[in-house]
Parts: C-alpha cells; sequence; structure tokens
C-alpha cells in the first residue's frame, strides 16, 4: 500500500470536513454539532447542551450525512475525514420539521401564561421549523405536576422529555434526584420519591430546561423577559465571585442568572447566589438615617446622621476607636474606610470577623492552582471544610476531577456528605485536624500525585486553633508539591487584605478583648455575623457605635448609637476580588431603596464632616484612586492576639460550620433559601457514644455551657461526627452565643 501524503495545514489530531460546502479542520473525536458551532452554522436543538452527556433523544439536530441513507443526529455522530454535511437540505429540512410536528403534538401551546415565553427554545425553533396548522386532533395528554421545592416551579405537561435536566442533576450537581418515569407516552420526568431538590444547584435545571416545564418559582409571573435589563454582577455570599446577571425593571432585581466565565463559574450558579436577591426586600432593610436620642430611634437627615456620627468620633479618636469591615465589603469601600481610620489615628482596624486565632497573623491568599485548574488534579486533599455548602461551584469542580479519576482525601470533624466518592477520610476531633495532616499514608498518597491541591476551609480558618492547622496544611503542601489552597473567609476578604483593611495595632479579637471606646461597623450584622458574640455584646453595650447598615436590624439597634443606611452589592458599582486573586467589577443593578447611598458615598461625606485631608475627591474614580493607592505594608504580627485558650478542660470540643443559607444578613432574609431544606434549624450533633455517655436522646432540648456564653439547642445524633465533638452550625441566634471552644452538654 503505498504512503498517503499528509496535509502540512491539518494540525496532528484533526480532519477536514465539510458543512454546508464550507471547509473546516475540527479535532477527531469531534460530534457533527461540536463542529457546527464552532464554525457558527447554526443546527436547531433541544436535548443537547455542551457541559452535559450526549443523550441524543430529541431528534431536533438531524442532518444530512453524504452517503448516509438516514438523516442522522449531529449530537451523536463524531465526524470522519472527508465527510460532508448538509443542514439546509431539502432531506435535512423535511426530518426538523417532522420532528418538531411530533414534539407539539402534547405540548400545550400555553405560551400567553407561560414564564418562559420571550425566552423559550421551544417558541424561537418551531418558529422556524413549525406548521401553522398541527395535523393530530387526538387529545393532547396531561402530567401531574410535582411541588420539588420553593426554588423551581414545574408546569410538567410542557415537559418534552429532552432530559437535560435529568443529566444535570445526575452529571454536574451529583444527587441523581430527577429521572423518567413509566415508557412510552406516558413517560413523565419527575422525583422518584416526591420530594424537594436538595441539591445547592437546583436553579441551573431551570437554565437547562428548554421549555417553560421548569421555572423560577420566585420570578414566576413577575414580568417577561422583554421588560428586563440585564446587569453584569457578581456573587458575594462566597469568594468564588461567580458571575451572573441582575434582571432588572424599573430599579428592582427579580431574577438572577448566570454569566458565562470558564474561569469562574462556567455557565452555572448557586441557588444562593441565584436567589440571595430576595433578602433586598425585607421589612427591616435600612432606608433612612436613624439616631439614638434619649433612648429611641428617630428617622434623621442625612446631615444630622452624618453630624452625629462625626461627633461620636471626634469624640474618640486614635487608639479609642475600633473600625471593623464586614468581608464582602467591595474594595472602593474597604479602601476608604482604611483612609478614614488612619485620618482619626486609629490602628485598630480588620476585616476578619468570623476569625478566632490571629497568632500567626494570617491573612487570605489567592490559591496556588487556579479555580479552573482543580477539576485537573489528581489528589485533592479537604481540611476542615463541608465544601458542599462552603463553595457550591468548587464542590462541582471538585466531582468533576473525580470524574476523569482524581482521588479526594477528607480531613474532618464530621463527615459530611459530598456529591463524589472519597478515596480516604480522617474524621478526629478539630483540635487533631493539623496532626491528622502528618499522616504517612496521606502524605504519600499527595507526593505520588501529578498535581495534587489541600484546600482548606472555613471550619478550619476559623477554629481556635488555626494557627496551628494552617501551619500543618503549608508543611503539608511543601512536604507533598500539593498546591495550598486556603478558602478566604469572606466574598472579598482578599481584596480587603489587599487593600489593607488589617490591623496596626489591635485585630478584631483585640479590639474586644480590650474594649474599645467607641466602634465603627461596616455592613455588619452584630448580633450573628462576629465569631464570638458574647464578647462583642458586651464591648459594643458598653461603647459608642457608628453602623454603616444595610440593615436596621434589632441586634444593630440594641449596639448602634448612629445608624446610615447604604447600598448592598447589587446597588453597586463596584469591584471585588475573588479567590484566584482576580478583581472583578459589578454593575449597578437595583435602585438604593429609600434614602440609603452608596457606601462610598456616605464615607466620603462622613470624611468631608471631619475635614480629614484625604476626601477631597468627588466621583468613583476618586475612591478608587484612594483605594488604589492604599497598598498594606504589612499586618503589625508582633500585636496580634495570641491563640484563645481552649475554655473548659472537660467536655466535648465544638466543630462549627457556616449554615449554607445562614451566611450573611442578604441570604438570611431570602424567604426562599429559607425554606429549602438544606437550611436546617439551630440544633446540636453529638456522636452516639458520647450522646448515650451523658445519657441523651435524640429530639430533646439540651443546655450548653461554653466559656463563652450558654445555649438551650435541639439534640441530633449522628454517627458522621466524630466521638468527643460537638457540631453545630453558625449563622443562627440559638449558636451564637457559644463561640468554639469545649462545651458541657446536659439534658434540659
Amino acid at each position: 500500500m503505498s504512503a498517503q501524503p499528509v496535509n502540512p495545514n491539518v494540525p496532528p489530531d484533526h480532519l477536514t470536513i465539510e458543512i454546508d460546502g464550507q471547509s473546516l479542520v475540527v479535532p477527531k473525536g469531534s460530534m457533527i454539532i461540536q463542529a457546527a458551532d464552532k464554525a457558527g452554522i447554526p443546527i436547531p436543538r433541544f436535548c443537547y447542551h455542551d457541559k452535559l452527556a450526549i443523550a441524543a433523544n430529541c431528534r431536533m439536530c438531524l442532518v444530512d450525512v453524504e452517503k448516509m441513507p438516514k438523516p442522522a443526529p449531529a449530537c451523536a455522530t463524531p465526524v470522519m475525514d472527508g465527510m460532508k454535511i448538509a443542514t439546509r437540505s431539502e432531506k435535512a429540512l423535511k426530518s426538523q420539521r417532522n420532528v418538531m410536528e411530533f414534539l407539539l403534538i402534547n405540548h400545550p401551546l400555553d405560551c400567553p401564561i407561560c414564564d418562559q415565553g420571550g425566552e423559550c427554545e421551544l417558541q424561537d425553533l418551531s418558529l422556524g421549523y413549525g406548521r401553522s396548522v398541527s395535523r393530530f386532533q387526538e387529545r393532547k395528554r396531561v402530567v401531574p405536576d410535582e411541588d420539588i421545592g420553593p426554588l423551581v416551579a414545574t408546569e410538567m405537561t410542557r415537559c418534552i422529555q429532552c432530559t437535560r435536566c435529568i443529566r444535570f442533576t445526575a452529571d454536574i450537581a451529583g444527587t441523581y434526584e430527577l429521572g423518567g418515569m413509566y415508557r412510552g407516552e406516558n413517560l413523565q420526568i419527575g422525583t422518584y420519591d416526591g420530594k424537594p431538590l436538595t441539591t445547592e444547584l437546583s436553579g441551573n435545571v431551570i437554565d437547562v430546561c428548554p421549555v417553560g416545564a421548569l421555572t423560577n418559582k420566585v420570578f414566576q409571573f413577575r414580568a417577561r423577559p422583554w421588560e428586563l435589563i440585564a446587569r453584569e454582577s457578581v456573587g458575594y455570599h462566597d469568594a468564588m465571585g461567580s458571575n451572573l446577571f441582575l434582571h432588572v425593571r424599573r430599579g428592582e432585581v427579580l431574577r438572577t442568572v448566570p454569566r458565562d466565565n470558564e474561569a469562574v463559574n462556567e455557565c452555572w450558579l448557586s441557588d444562593r447566589d441565584r436567589y440571595s436577591h430576595q433578602g433586598l426586600h425585607a421589612e427591616d432593610r435600612a432606608v433612612r438615617p436613624l439616631r439614638k436620642i434619649d433612648g429611641r430611634w428617630q428617622q434623621v437627615s442625612w446631615a444630622e446622621g452624618l453630624a452625629a456620627a462625626a461627633d461620636i468620633l471626634r469624640a474618640h479618636p486614635g487608639d479609642e476607636l475600633g473600625v471593623l469591615a464586614h468581608p464582602a465589603t467591595s474594595n472602593e469601600e474597604g479602601g476608604l474606610l482604611a483612609a478614614l481610620a488612619d485620618g482619626l489615628g486609629s490602628q485598630n482596624l480588620d476585616h476578619r470577623i468570623f476569625n478566632r486565632d490571629f497568632s500567626d497573623g494570617a491573612v487570605a491568599q489567592p490559591f496556588a492552582l487556579p479555580l479552573a485548574e482543580i477539576e485537573q488534579a489528581d489528589v485533592i486533599v479537604l481540611v476542615g471544610t463541608n465544601i458542599r455548602h462552603e463553595l457550591p461551584l468548587l464542590h462541582q469542580r471538585i466531582r468533576k476531577a473525580t470524574r476523569r479519576g482524581a482521588r479526594v482525601h477528607a480531613v474532618n470533624p464530621v463527615d459530611f456528605d459530598f456529591a463524589f466518592d472519597i478515596a480516604g477520610k480522617t474524621i478526629v476531633a478539630p483540635s487533631q485536624l493539623a496532626g491528622a495532616l502528618g499522616d504517612a499514608a496521606l502524605r504519600e498518597a499527595a507526593s505520588n500525585a501529578t498535581r495534587a491541591a489541600v484546600i482548606v476551609g472555613g471550619l478550619a480558618e476559623n477554629h481556635p486553633a488555626a494557627a496551628k492547622i494552617r501551619a500543618a496544611a503549608a508543611d503539608f503542601a511543601a512536604a507533598t508539591g500539593a498546591s495550598l489552597c486556603r478558602i478566604p473567609q469572606g466574598a472579598n476578604a482578599l481584596g480587603l487584605a489587599r487593600t489593607g483593611v488589617l490591623p496596626g495595632k489591635r485585630d478584631v479579637v483585640g479590639m474586644f478583648a480590650e474594649p474599645r471606646s467607641a466602634y465603627v461597623l461596616y455592613g455588619i450584622e452584630p448580633g450573628l455575623d462576629f465569631a464570638d458574640s458574647a464578647a462583642v455584646q458586651k464591648a459594643l453595650n458598653a461603647a459608642k457605635v457608628v453602623a454603616f447598615s444595610h440593615f436596621a436590624c434589632q441586634s444593630t439597634r440594641d449596639v448602634a448609637d448612629v445608624i446610615l443606611p447604604i447600598g448592598a452589592l447589587p446597588e453597586l458599582e463596584a469591584t471585588l476580588t475573588n479567590l484566584d486573586g482576580v478583581e472583578q467589577r459589578t454593575q449597578p443593578g437595583g435602585k438604593l431603596p429609600g434614602e440609603a447611598r452608596e457606601g462610598w458615598r456616605v464615607l466620603r461625606a462622613l470624611g468631608g464632616e471631619l475635614q480629614l485631608p484625604a476626601f477631597d475627591f468627588t466621583d468613583l474614580a476618586g475612591a478608587r484612586a484612594l483605594a488604589a493607592n492604599r497598598q498594606p505594608t504589612g499586618i503589625n504580627r508582633g500585636a496580634a492576639s495570641p491563640a484563645p485558650t481552649a475554655g473548659h478542660a472537660d467536655g466535648l470540643e465544638l466543630a462549627v460550620s457556616a449554615g449554607i443559607y445562614r451566611t450573611d444578613s442578604v441570604v438570611r432574609r431570602a424567604a426562599a433559601l429559607q425554606a429549602h431544606p438544606l437550611n436546617v434549624p439551630a440544633r446540636i450533633v453529638l456522636n452516639p457514644a458520647d450522646a448515650q455517655a451523658l445519657g441523651l436522646a435524640e429530639g430533646k432540648v439540651a443546655k450548653i455551657g461554653s466559656a463563652d456564653g450558654t445555649a438551650a439547642l435541639p439534640l441530633a445524633v449522628d454517627a458522621r461526627v466524630a466521638a468527643g465533638t460537638a457540631w453545630i452550625e453558625s449563622g443562627h441566634g440559638a449558636t451564637s452565643p457559644l463561640g468554639a471552644g469545649r462545651v458541657t452538654v446536659v439534658s434540659a
């Protein structure tokens, strides 16, 4: 056989095909639809989605392939060298129109009352491939609806059985909650058990559904797509900074949808980011400046509110003042807050309000392995994290890694539920997390990997012995060659660290261990946002407090003297820095409620009232320039608070993880998220052996005492909790008094 000539213009592992007369060079193994998409050649489809496994069950993408007697599905037909494809031939168009006719046989055609109207793939394609009159006169079938939770609305009579939602919950979310039931014309899509969806990514089934069978229950019947304006923004409830669009009508954010960014969130969005906008419209939203006069709150003008705040700050300058910012505060606001502290002579400034151990002076750092590359890792070690709740879309990337063969090891005080298989797990009390990282087998597994990552989460970062755990993780990474990825504790913790919202003298622990006479709280709900609320409440009650707040909640009213209403991130133009160290910009979406103002404007006005020289700018560009010029000179590690003591010498160790829908003030006010099955009420969970030793039974209310405070909580018993450990979730008023040391548990 003679040698075949090699075409120098075709790269290795590529071949040449022709689509609609256009010659293309495509990778071997590509499907026809993938090659056509890259060339911009449209092929109609319903079941195909480039992030989901191929199903080839809708047949809408039938095309005419030379030498094939029947039309072929473009989504499931691999390309071959020299293949000639026609997408618009008479044969192809006839096939596509016939498929459309079959799809519409049972579709209710209720577009006027369908929430998907105006952005429906079936509606769009029926315009080009449908007939004006159906030849079928039989009765249309009706499918009963199923209540699948507070986030997703169903109208399953509209379903065309594309199975995108099934493949999403199986392949992407990993929960296998949806499936096809019955056969033939009786086929239905639904849950097998009639229970709500429990995945933290459930809203994505709305995006993948090509018809109106699955829609947004919170947005239902609120507006039509053509009434909405899309504003680019980012998620601000975790450090990933998922890219998204705010859909706005007349200044009100009505829904949130994902914005494609392969390096961050791909095309997905967590439910926390998708539905949190509900919280912006809470009844206790701060809408006017408030001042406490003779113990009673009164609405005042901005001039009076700023003057009252300035009087407090003038009377308590320098070391008497503590300044604290929520770690989701934007870079611009953080820079101005740091400049305000400088102007007042205070070095007591911090944003690390969730942390307890500052003995190593640790601050947030970018991931050593970029987010998008974690799915390429072959060994991943999770340390002190319920990653599925802490960073839902990082959890999804880790699942992708395991489907490629990666081995995941977990070192945790609780055997948390993950949607992927665990190669090895070490479940120990929180104080033993550092020691567990010295395990020889674990180190060998990471050392033998081509690409390994160790991911340290909030349960470790916010523990009283966090410095030891961080040191052990760093030693593990250095010894094995793994990339160290410490999850920043807050949506913009990394940006605030870079902007210099860090202490020169007292950190957040020091500010309350040695109470100051005045405090500035920025974006903080004091009753729920601090790591240890007992010391915080005692110090704030005895001090003068100026609160820049999104909400005039009861815990803020209890401690503040002045409340200045500020806008939340969806209402601002701002920048946040995500866990990769990438600065991302937002556009203002919703209008500011009442008399609330952008935080940078309020800080500028307050700086002007105090006659501070740095605050002579007049626009956002000036605020950004001031923030950009405030590069941190480095935290004063010598002034860092020492590691906290263990509290009670006996009792059980507390393991504290953040409740998935209790992470911040906006999420806590989103009614749909609070009704989600993953939002578990406040409780304490013990290992069965510990519960038996204490004589406690499931469902009883237990009294819990700690060095910080006491609480009464319902008791749950679960073998997933390490022996000697009591597990609680933060973000609840009932659990906030307990701190994170040791506790004693007794029956009611």
